[in-house]
């Protein structure tokens, strides 16, 4: 029996019978490409058109994105970001904060302390994040979610004093956290290696805090049960 001889490969031709270009090969993402993704997956997640599973792992493959296409698969279902935002104000969280170009417009200083007496905090959204933030809560609980708010520096401080209370600090990936004092901890985390490997100019923010009695807790998604099943107070 013969056998029989292997079919040539077939290479696709224009309709000239030229054989057809290859493909372009995708471009690679540069990291004002993924900045500017981040602040968008930002604003989207402020808008309430993400939720916290979306947004955690859109940030992470935003961060980690190697080509532009990549990218645009991020944000190919959610609206372009008004120019307002896109092309002034703070550094968003999780964005490397570049160097000044030139005199920035005055803007309304952010509040710089959050206290609660047998009370609720909390904090969300797109707000003004200052260079040093204190919360003290006493017998209530304190909610600090920075993860669509808005840098003002590249290390932002927040001292936080929880008496028989607990304190939540959200932060999104990208952001390096740094912790001292007593009761102060970061919740697991199953892309611990990741978060720790970061670039020099990634955003940092600093905890400082002391628990007497109660938890100070960072961590990049909620707990699996909230800061509590009350309505707190939005702080301004």
């Amino acid at each position: 029996m013969a056998e029989e001889e292997p079919m040539a490969e077939e290479v696709p031709t224009a309709s000239g019978g030229e054989p057809e270009p290859r493909p372009a090969p995708a471009i690679r993402a540069s990291d004002r490409d993924r900045d500017a993704v981040v602040q968008r997956l930002q604003q989207a997640f402020a808008e309430g058109r993400l939720d916290d599973d979306e947004f955690d792992e859109r940030m992470r493959a935003a961060l980690t994105a190697r080509t532009g296409a990549d990218l645009d698969k991020l944000t190919a279902d959610l609206p372009a970001m008004p120019a307002s935002t896109a092309t002034g104000g703070p550094v968003p969280a999780g964005t490397a904060v570049p160097a000044s170009t030139g005199p920035a417009a005055p803007a309304r200083r952010p509040g710089r302390w959050a206290l609660a007496y047998k009370n609720s905090i909390r904090r969300g959204g797109r707000w003004r994040v200052p260079e040093r933030f204190t919360s003290v809560v006493y017998k209530g609980e304190g909610w600090i979610d920075l993860r669509a708010a808005e840098l003002t520096a590249p290390v932002t401080t927040v001292l936080a004093v929880a008496y028989k209370s607990r304190i939540d600090i959200l932060v999104p990936p990208g952001v390096r956290v740094e912790m001292e004092g007593f009761g102060v901890s970061k919740g697991w985390s199953a892309e611990e290696e990741q978060e720790i490997m970061l670039p020099r100019d990634a955003p940092t923010v600093h905890v400082r805090g002391i628990a007497y009695k109660g938890t100070i807790e960072t961590r990049t998604r909620p707990p699996e049960v909230g800061p509590g099943s009350g309505s707190a107070p939005v702080v301004r």
